[in-house]
């Protein structure tokens, strides 16, 4: 059998999925939302002749990404399986969970039973308690949040409880206490993540920091990143996938501020790492421009990655391999929420050591990913997803 590879990179581009599911309207969204797709006609055109080469446009149609007769990845068009379109419920799927029971959304607030737990417990009265656009409701809410030190609380269509404070306000340290005092009293409602939200700024001026921090609820234990912890293989988080996975088979973890250092924190574990895994969360794909229904800013930080691809891959050498791929949708052109959309995500594996890859086709579950990387690294196989180690390194 051929010889696996030592180091893999897991590259998540938040949010970029590429076209509806079938069951897409149990969630919210129309048939027609697709991530890369409209991005791409949104903008002219895509300019990202890496990625192109690699086979992206062979997933989706996407314009100015023609389809290649011989993609230089090996290429899969992954289907989630969980009851979901959120961050951990993606990230967790590609490691090997199904969440079966959905995380509990509160619309349009959380009841006074929460709300009034978080109060006595943390010692701050709130502002807010609604569904709204983090950046929307700084500016309704930010001068009373200065007047008063009351913290904002807000939620989404995600399962999150988002609590905003002005650095100077409520320093990011006390930020971060009361959410993990809101963590411990949200585990019982199935509140999949607690956000804390800092920034900075002036009425009209509002600035969010990349002190931002994910508490998440812990995933079930025997997923890929704890079978290869177990095995003493190195697996490292750069940006927020330790928060992501409540610390759980992360070990190591890089904080990141934004696309651009994540991408360089990445390359440079990536030249000093002998054996293991590094997985990248690029969070502004989401943050920035899919939330914010930012096709053009999407669009330019799909070509700055692009412009890093043949870096990755020169990091990686012949014994590494680049997995690149999404955990849900979230499309900028769609304007009937500023939510995720549930969507189909690409998965393009590639690797110095072939000359090309080829189309694998689709998978009803983003833990094809974790099941393909427990085969390469010799560890137990998880108990879902399909195993395309075979394929990759046919003899």
């Amino acid at each position: 059998m051929a010889r696996g590879f030592d180091k893999v990179c897991i590259l998540v581009l938040d949010g970029a999925g590429i076209g509806a599911l079938p069951d897409c309207g149990e969630f919210g969204d129309p048939p027609t939302v697709n991530t890369l797709g409209n991005c791409a006609r949104a903008v002219g055109g895509l300019n990202v002749p890496h990625l192109q080469a690699l086979g992206l446009g062979n997933l989706t149609p996407l314009l100015g990404v023609p389809a290649v007769a011989q993609p230089h990845a090996f290429l899969l068009r992954m289907a989630e399986l969980s009851r979901g379109k959120d961050t951990p419920t993606g990230h967790w799927e590609m490691v090997g969970v199904e969440t079966t029971e959905p995380f509990a959304v509160y619309n349009p607030c959380f009841p006074a039973a929460i709300i009034d737990e978080f109060t006595a417990k943390t010692g701050y009265g709130v502002l807010g308690n609604i569904v709204a656009s983090g950046t929307a409701i700084l500016d309704t809410l930010g001068p009373e949040h200065l007047r008063t030190g009351k913290p904002i609380v807000y939620t989404s269509a995600d399962s999150v409880f988002q609590i905003a404070a002005h650095e100077a306000v409520i320093p990011v340290a006390e930020l971060h206490r009361i959410c993990l005092i809101a963590r411990e009293l949200l585990d019982k409602y199935r509140v999949g993540r607690v956000i804390a939200r800092p920034f900075i700024g002036t009425p009209g001026h509002w600035q969010r920091t990349y002190n931002r921090k994910d508490f998440a609820m812990p995933p079930p234990p025997g997923t890929l990143l704890d079978k290869l912890v177990a095995a003493g293989i190195a697996v490292v988080g750069v940006g927020k996938i330790q928060d992501i996975f409540a610390q759980c088979g992360v070990p190591e973890s890089i904080h990141s501020e934004g696309n651009a250092d994540g991408m360089r924190l990445t390359l440079e574990r990536l030249q000093t790492l002998p054996r293991g895994l590094v997985f990248t969360n690029l969070v502004d794909f989401d943050a920035l421009y899919g939330h914010r229904r930012d096709p053009h800013g999407f669009a330019q930080a799909l070509q700055a990655v692009d412009a890093q691809i043949p870096a990755l891959l020169d990091a990686l050498g012949d014994d590494g391999l680049l997995c690149l791929t999404a955990d849900h949708g979230n499309d900028p052109t769609y304007q009937g929420s500023t939510d995720h959309t549930r969507e189909y995500v690409p998965l393009l594996v590639a690797s110095r050591r072939w000359g090309h890859g080829g189309d694998l086709g689709h998978t009803t579950s983003f833990a094809a990913l974790g099941q393909t990387l427990a085969s390469n690294f010799g560890v137990a196989p998880l108990t879902i997803g399909q195993d395309f180690f075979p394929q990759i390194l046919a003899p």
